[in-house]
């Protein structure tokens, strides 16, 4: 056994520790173990370029990042919140159950990647969930601001986790019929799939009541405030 290349591991935790780019950190680990393990130049650089092709999506990824940022700073939270305020039937909690419904519903058909946390979830679902709930209480403190913001997050979360579990081609179900495949067990991966719906259902009417709960609670501190002397 051959322990050498373990010493792109201590490559990770040394530029870690120096606060190193973390690419950089990457691409110098994976030298020092593929040099290491006895690779050559010539196959190191084309395993490296390999695995950068196959990470491709996370390229979209460092696309969408700046296009975001400067679509926040041109005002896009400030636009997304006003137009939420504007919008009387629009309550906090049909905004986030209708989210959460249009997120497990695309998730369900693979499309992953049209929303999230950077996408989504900090330009447009936290400001309007925000602007949503200062409908019922325009002072709302700093503290009730990072819990609804955390709220849209989880949201998200809910929406895609159990909505992406009934996708077909989802790692997690290809993963279970390869399983039972190796084990002589032959089953229908669409039948696989059609097993998460009753719990991709428990979790959205769970995360809706939550939101509703939410909604109800923001009411009562409004009232508690009102009563307060």
């Amino acid at each position: 056994m051959n322990y050498w290349p373990l010493l792109g591991v201590a490559a990770v935790v040394a530029g870690f520790a120096l606060r190193m780019n973390p690419a950089l950190v990457v691409v110098i680990a994976a030298i020092v173990s593929g040099l290491l393990s006895g690779l050559s130049i010539p196959d190191l650089l084309t395993l490296l370029g390999a695995k950068f092709i196959d990470s491709r999506n996370l390229l979209v990824l460092l696309l969408t990042l700046p296009t975001i940022g400067l679509l926040e700073r041109a005002g896009l939270r400030e636009h997304a919140a006003n137009w939420i305020a504007r919008m009387r039937n629009f309550t906090f909690a049909r905004l986030l159950i209708g989210y959460l419904a249009v997120r497990q519903i695309l998730s369900m058909f693979g499309l992953t990647g049209i929303a999230g946390h950077a996408q989504t979830v900090r330009p447009l679902l936290a400001p309007m969930a925000e602007a949503a709930a200062e409908k019922i209480d325009p002072d709302i403190d700093l503290d009730e601001r990072e819990r609804i913001r955390a709220f849209a997050a989880a949201t998200d979360n809910t929406g895609l986790f159990f909505g992406e579990d009934i996708f077909i081609a989802f790692g997690a179900v290809l993963l279970i019929y390869g399983f039972y495949e190796q084990n002589g067990i032959v089953l229908d991966p669409r039948h696989i799939a059609l097993w998460a719906a009753p719990t991709a259902i428990a979790a959205f009417v769970v995360q809706s009541v939550r939101a509703l709960r939410m909604q109800k609670r923001l009411r009562a501190l409004l009232e508690r405030k009102r009563g307060s002397p």
